[in-house]
């Protein structure tokens, strides 16, 4: 399906507010580290989910551990 850079930054702003973050810090998280993943993937022409997924969750460990986190656990209970 399309890249859609909107659906990354509101998957972003759910763990965010899952972990507990402020919402003025969830809006920058969601901000600054959709916009690294749209910037990494900008110049290919496809690319996986699963890729897509693991760039944000690289970029989350290094900004919010703790959102990373929440992201991982609701992976796993789905």
């Amino acid at each position: 399906q399309p890249f859609d850079a909107e659906k990354i930054k509101r998957a972003i702003e759910g763990a965010a507010r899952e972990a507990g973050l402020p919402e003025d810090r969830v809006s920058q998280v969601a901000t600054e580290v959709s916009g690294v993943v749209v910037g990494q993937t900008s110049t290919q022409e496809e690319i996986a989910t699963s890729e897509i997924k693991s760039m944000i969750l690289s970029e989350l460990d290094k900004t919010e551990p703790n959102v990373s986190s929440a992201w991982r656990a609701y992976e796993a209970s789905k």
